[in-house]
């Protein structure tokens, strides 16, 4: 059957891929913005404003573990709408958080609600992604969140500078209400699951919460998660060491660019010619950024590099989703999404720490050295995991079923 008759723009992708950008613009929107509310409003030491920020991302990684197992045992639907409602209520908590603890446990379970959220989304829309056009499908949809990350924290910026928090809960209160509707328009296909597939689901065993077929994809991209933690949380304080802060303030905007422009074609190529063909060269540009703005002195050089970390790192996310689920039988996907993901948050999530002590004994500069090396030798991890037995065949085309979406 011909590829081109397999669609991909189908209504219910345009609404998950609509609903990851809100999810997305709900997580960026306070995660850029509560750290300064806290140290304002309750006068707080730097710790705890950063507890506040980062409890959000421990929440959203606790939720996954839990929502990957559960996922086709309570039903995509039923979860995918419990997660947006208590989404919306959560949202509505933030308004008379007038201690800093009430705070932090709100922004606790707004993560566990959008880490399950997050998981529903990511897993439901394999469903509906023609096999034969995965990595394109995948690369499309994981635009919303990257579309996101710089409108995210650039609208952030702007409201904090010309308004206040209040209008940041206002604006994701009505976001997470949006979000509602459209999660009830989407049409969810449930994986139908065998007493042998439920038995082996149920229990608390190591293989109900991890996939190991997925733990060679989501341990390179730990290393390269770990790397790029560096730039969320340092970017700003480098930029204003080396007096580049007004060529950073467009740092995610050009990422985000680099992103949009490649991410059609790679994920073409991922289809057509394999994994390898995207992986290395995707490696290599993140650690070259990594490098180059180890370096920078002018805004130019700093805006290279963004490009090159956005054609980086922003094409392994999308690339290695796909290849940790593309042979993964249906009941399993969402525990594989579950174990990819997790380690990419957890890098995030501990990065900033470590980094921290790095930049405290050697400076900026030689942090995001050490990290462009450290990436580079990711790439030879790869070869040995996974890039050394991949010999690239052309995926069968899908059913009827999937033409007639």
């Amino acid at each position: 059957m011909n590829r081109t008759k397999e669609r991909l723009w189908t209504k219910d992708f345009l609404l998950f891929s609509v609903s990851a950008f809100f999810v997305g613009l709900i997580f960026l929107l306070t995660m850029t913005t509560v750290a300064e509310y806290v140290l304002s409003k309750f006068d707080a030491t730097n710790s705890s404003a950063g507890l506040a920020a980062g409890i959000f991302v421990i929440g959203v990684i606790i939720s996954r573990l839990f929502t990957g197992k559960y996922l086709d045992i309570i039903g995509r639907k039923k979860l995918l709408i419990t997660g947006v409602i208590f989404s919306f209520i959560i949202s509505l908590l933030y308004f008379p958080a007038e201690s800093l603890n009430f705070l932090i446990m709100v922004r606790f379970l707004h993560g566990l609600v959008i880490g399950l959220v997050l998981t529903v989304l990511q897993t439901a829309v394999l469903d509906i992604i023609p096999k034969a056009r995965k990595g394109e499908g995948i690369s499309y949809f994981s635009l919303g969140f990257i579309l996101a990350s710089a409108f995210g924290p650039f609208l952030g910026v702007v409201i904090m500078q010309y308004a206040n928090i209040i209008t940041i809960f206002i604006l994701v209160t009505i976001v997470s209400g949006l979000n509602i509707i459209l999660v009830f328009l989407i049409n969810i296909k449930e994986t139908h699951i065998t007493k042998e597939q439920l038995n082996e689901l149920k229990g608390f065993h190591v293989k109900d919460f991890f996939d190991k077929t997925a733990i060679p994809i989501s341990l390179i991209m730990f290393i390269n998660a770990f790397a790029y933690s560096g730039i969320l949380s340092f970017l700003a304080s480098y930029s204003k060491e080396i007096q580049l802060m007004s060529a950073a303030s467009f740092f995610f905007i050009i990422y985000s660019i680099a992103v949009f422009l490649s991410r059609p074609t790679t994920g073409k190529l991922l289809d057509t010619k394999g994994d390898n063909i995207v992986f290395y060269p995707a490696i290599l540009s993140l650690s070259v950024g990594l490098i180059v703005l180890s370096q920078a002195t002018h805004g130019v050089v700093l805006l290279i590099g963004a490009a090159l970390i956005g054609f980086g790192y922003g094409n392994l996310l999308s690339a290695g989703q796909a290849i940790v689920t593309k042979n993964t039988p249906n009941h399993r996907v969402g525990v594989a999404t579950t174990t990819y993901f997790f380690g990419i948050e957890i890098a995030i999530g501990i990065g900033p720490t470590f980094l921290g002590f790095f930049v405290s004994a050697f400076g900026f500069r030689s942090m995001y050295l050490i990290l462009g090396i450290t990436v580079f030798f990711s790439l030879i991890l790869y070869y040995f995991v996974h890039g050394k037995n991949q010999s690239y065949e052309k995926p069968v085309s899908q059913t009827s079923e999937h033409n007639s979406v």
